[in-house]
């Protein structure tokens, strides 16, 4: 079994799109079975529509898309827009992008999204790495004020290739039991592995980030990393079940 940990679907402001029927057709060639899906910040700006857009097109699939909201927290119904993207559209996992959202990760505005995460027990995917708003260490502050809640950093937690960030994602790991990465973008093969090693397997999820990278390409950094059979079915797989499988609204197709 195979579970792309984040995925995207839409068009973005930016000119960046991706159907369901693409995602979809893509999955089936490379044989994932099951993908957890963010909106893309649409030209309106308007992210309530899109995770309604969101949860309709996962209605349709639900055998192979789960839906994270995204939330934006310098509107001022935030909690509103998260609470009715779990209890009414059935979404079980919340998406920050504070890049795009343009806000620091470890700001205390963010600590009223983590509280309705806390109370619904969803795990939270953090676009991470960039400079200023969301670099591993900044992420790991926020973690560890809320040490309950799972969170998910993007790209390993790092952009910097000069091998500093590398570093400090290491840091933030040790520092935050309740923080995670996604392979994708990561530059270095042997962080992956390293991570593992030390960490063990459960700090390491799958996650294609597609679009903005390929996801053939992507799924190759795990079917060829250095590690057990059994590592590498947690990274692929396991580790997604166990996270999502938390919430109690989560589509009963994850844990079958």
């Amino acid at each position: 079994m195979i579970f792309d940990f984040r995925t995207y679907i839409g068009e973005s402001f930016d000119g960046t799109r991706q159907s369901v029927d693409e995602l979809l057709t893509r999955m089936d060639t490379l044989k994932i079975d099951m993908a957890l899906v963010c909106p893309l910040k649409p030209y309106s700006y308007d992210l309530i529509d899109a995770n309604r857009n969101l949860a309709s097109i996962v209605d349709q699939h639900e055998d192979r898309l789960i839906g994270a909201a995204r939330i934006d927290p310098w509107q001022p119904d935030a909690s509103q827009a998260l609470r009715s993207a779990v209890e009414v559209l059935g979404l079980p996992a919340l998406y920050l992008n504070p890049w795009e959202e343009t806000f620091r990760v470890d700001i205390d505005r963010i600590d009223t999204l983590m509280a309705l995460a806390a109370e619904y027990k969803i795990p939270v995917l953090i676009s991470a790495g960039y400079p200023w708003l969301s670099e591993a260490l900044q992420v790991s502050t926020l973690a560890a004020r809320w040490p309950t809640v799972p969170m998910i950093m993007t790209n390993g937690g790092q952009f910097n290739i000069s091998g500093l960030g590398q570093a400090d994602a290491t840091l933030a790991l040790r520092k935050s039991p309740n923080l995670y990465f996604d392979t994708a973008g990561i530059y270095r093969q042997d962080f992956i592995e390293e991570t593992v090693e030390e960490f063990g397997s459960e700090r390491v999820l799958f996650g294609s980030g597609s679009p903005y990278f390929d996801q053939q390409y992507e799924l190759m950094r795990v079917q060829l990393a250095k590690v057990t059979n059994e590592s590498r079915m947690a990274i692929g797989y396991g580790n997604a079940q166990r996270l999502l499988s938390k919430n109690r609204a989560l589509k009963k197709s994850i844990t079958n």
